[in-house]
């Protein structure tokens, strides 16, 4: 008879209730790094960083660290904010009675006369003696009702006077300003395009085209642009157009004599460039040569034409301001800064009424100064060379 082994269970073993099994793998991504490993895992954290940042974003944290940069847009802003969207809000101010005028009987608030009929007091002093020699002073009042609320001085309702047409200041200066800074914008442009087709062109190709197109760069350049600028515009007024047509003339011609510096400088930038080893990678690529040249040339000659377009907006806006000043450019019933500070000319306005003409000098100046800020900025921040 078989005996029966009297079974006894085995123990186990009991586990710690906190214990948690750790793989391998994390353990030695705690386990701490060499010095090796750790500037490994630094150039690849740097690397990850900077293939992240576009090159548009390396731009724009350059340009923004200037702070000149930022108070050439704050100026250029304001004066946008303040031509094109102050109009508007002031033609809201139905309070005011001339504005009031204007919107009924449909006129614009830029050509609107205030025809008030202010009564204005004249002062007339005089001395006399009487029979004991005793001298008695006479002042004489005499009212005198105008036709037009011309040459007023700054008032509630105009914040900025009047001129001699009776027209209100601040709000022409609103209107002056769109199209001072219109026809600077459409300029630039138009002659920045023109200059880099014409000196991309010359830059690339070189030999006889280089010569054919640069002598016709300087006959432009020997053509004095001011004195053709008054005789255009002087012919362009005798044609007998409409204000608003004779600003687009005014645009093309001060185009048409405006273009050769860009494209002078964008030659001289090309010849430097078309040189380089990229340059030719590109010709053995295959590329086609407007590729090459508006896609892989032009794009390293913009750090310099941003500093000729924001120095031709500038130089537009003062030849804008010279023409009107001398009654060739932009004309009445129409604002514009230049034809504002042409009422100087009168002396009473000049000493009396600086509220008619200093305002415009003075938004000329923040123009120009606004737009050398802003492009000062943009060349130190597009430079390949500058720090990072």
């Amino acid at each position: 008879m078989e005996e029966k082994e009297n079974l006894v269970p085995e123990e186990q073993p009991i586990e710690p209730v906190d214990a948690v099994e750790t793989p391998e793998a994390e353990i030695a991504d705690n386990a701490p790094l060499s010095e090796s490993e750790a500037e490994v895992a630094a150039q690849e954290a740097e690397e990850v960083t900077y293939k992240e940042m576009s090159p548009l974003r390396l731009v724009m944290r350059r340009f923004f660290r200037s702070k000149l940069s930022i108070v050439g847009i704050v100026m250029i802003v304001a004066l946008f904010l303040f031509s094109f969207l102050g109009p508007p809000i002031a033609g809201a101010f139905t309070n005011i009675p001339w504005i009031a005028d204007a919107k009924a009987e449909g006129h614009s608030l830029e050509a609107h006369v205030d025809r008030s009929h202010p009564i204005t007091p004249i002062e007339d002093t005089t001395e006399i003696k009487d029979d004991e020699g005793n001298t008695i002073i006479v002042v004489e009042v005499v009212s005198h009702e105008g036709d037009l609320n011309n040459l007023a001085d700054p008032s509630g309702d105009h914040w900025l006077g009047t001129d001699d047409q009776g027209m209100d200041v601040f709000v022409r200066l609103m209107y002056g300003g769109r199209i001072s800074l219109l026809i600077g914008f459409i300029v630039v442009i138009l002659e920045t395009l023109i200059g880099i087709v014409i000196g991309g062109v010359s830059g690339y190709f070189g030999g006889w085209v280089d010569n054919v197109l640069m002598r016709i760069v300087d006959i432009f350049n020997c053509i004095p642009t001011l004195p053709i600028l008054l005789i255009g515009t002087a012919v362009i007024d005798s044609w007998g157009l409409e204000p608003d047509e004779q600003i687009y003339v005014l645009m093309i011609i001060i185009t048409l004599f405006g273009w050769s510096g860009t494209a002078r400088l964008v030659r001289g930038q090309i010849l430097g460039l078309r040189e380089q080893e990229y340059i030719t990678a590109t010709e053995v690529m295959g590329l086609s040569t407007p590729r090459r040249i508006f896609r892989h040339l032009i794009p390293n000659v913009m750090p310099q034409l941003i500093v000729s377009m924001t120095l031709g907006l500038g130089s537009v806006i003062l030849y804008e301001s010279t023409l009107s000043y001398l009654g060739l450019g932009v004309q009445l019933p129409m604002a514009a800064w230049g034809s504002m500070i042409a009422l100087a000319d009168k002396t009473e306005i000049l000493n009396y009424h600086m509220n008619v003409w200093l305002p415009a000098g003075f938004l000329i100046v923040i123009a120009v100064l606004g737009f050398n800020f802003i492009g000062d900025g943009l060349r130190d921040a597009m430079d390949p060379k500058a720090k990072k």
